[in-house]
């Protein structure tokens, strides 16, 4: 065990001496894949974010059961207390009339033609909330409400719901389609690296091939210098993410506050972040394997 240990702590100070060897290629390769491993983080940052506003702005789907203009209070009653006793139902909120009357009243563009009308023209309401906020189920409890004696309308506010669904499933594939097509060219371009350090090492390696070592103690130094080049991509795509959630902050915040939202853009959490430095080290571990098997199978 301490001589397997051994090994792999002299093939990692060997690759490190290999990366500080040549800075600025080093620099520009960890650029260039850190540019590349960016982009579909920063687009699993703003999906996070964008679903981090969704569950704290956006109401649970509901709906909305008007009564008939002409129906009384107890009729409003006995409708209330079926719906509290209606399989489905979580909740029921009772809305008179009289307080929908008021509201109205307190906005001062409405206030003069309401007082202008003969009479309170809002019916008594009730706000559904179900157990199930599947949008084909309340699509068939609003159907069954709207059978009911006496209920004038049945709004049902699912339609946001799928909207916001489909859009939230569409950047989870786009998000997933761009990370295998990046994932794919980071893949080849340290594929060309680590065949351009087995070419500029070839004497060595053959010189260890004929004092006996075997192909993996050959490859193991070239193997942790792609993953260590991979490893260092995903930390300059961490910092240009992070980069750019600090730039756009401000901007964000001042679009949202316009349509009375709030959001503070965040960079992306523990979790992302490890899976992003994972994808990148195992990204570079990869395309390292691929070019060493060519090279050795060649060779």
């Amino acid at each position: 065990m301490r001589v397997w240990l051994a090994h792999h702590l002299e093939a990692v100070r060997l690759a490190l001496r290999r990366l500080s060897a040549a800075p600025l290629n080093t620099l520009l390769s960890l650029l260039a894949i850190g540019v590349a491993l960016a982009l579909p983080a920063g687009g699993q940052m703003l999906l996070g974010n964008a679903l981090h506003l969704a569950d704290t702005t956006s109401a649970v789907p509901q709906i909305s059961v008007f009564m008939a203009a002409n129906a009384d209070r107890r009729m409003a009653t006995e409708i209330e207390s079926r719906l509290g006793k209606y399989g489905g139902v979580k909740q029921v909120q009772f809305v008179s009339r009289e307080d929908t009357l008021t509201r109205m009243k307190a906005n001062p563009g409405l206030r003069d033609v309401i007082e202008a009308l003969p009479g309170n023209p809002f019916p008594d309401a009730f706000v559904v909330t179900a157990t199930d906020d599947r949008p084909e189920t309340m699509e068939q409890l609003a159907a069954e409400f709207r059978q009911w004696p006496k209920v004038e309308h049945v709004q049902l506010d699912s339609a946001w719901v799928r909207r916001l669904d489909a859009l939230l499933k569409l950047g989870r594939t786009a998000v997933m389609l761009l990370g295998a097509l990046l994932g794919a060219g980071l893949i080849a371009i340290i594929f060309s690296i680590i065949r351009m350090q087995a070419l500029t090492h070839r004497a060595e390696i053959e010189v260890s091939q004929l004092l006996g070592a075997t192909d993996g103690f050959v490859r193991r130094p070239f193997l942790y210098y792609g993953c260590l080049l991979g490893l260092g991509g995903g930390v300059v795509a961490w910092l240009l993410v992070s980069a750019a959630a600090l730039w756009l902050r401000a901007p964000l915040s001042e679009l949202v506050r316009l349509y009375d939202l709030t959001l503070v853009l965040e960079g992306l959490d523990a979790r992302d972040s490890g899976l992003l430095l994972g994808f990148a080290a195992g990204l570079g571990w990869l395309g390292a394997m691929i070019s060493l098997r060519q090279h050795l199978r060649q060779g």
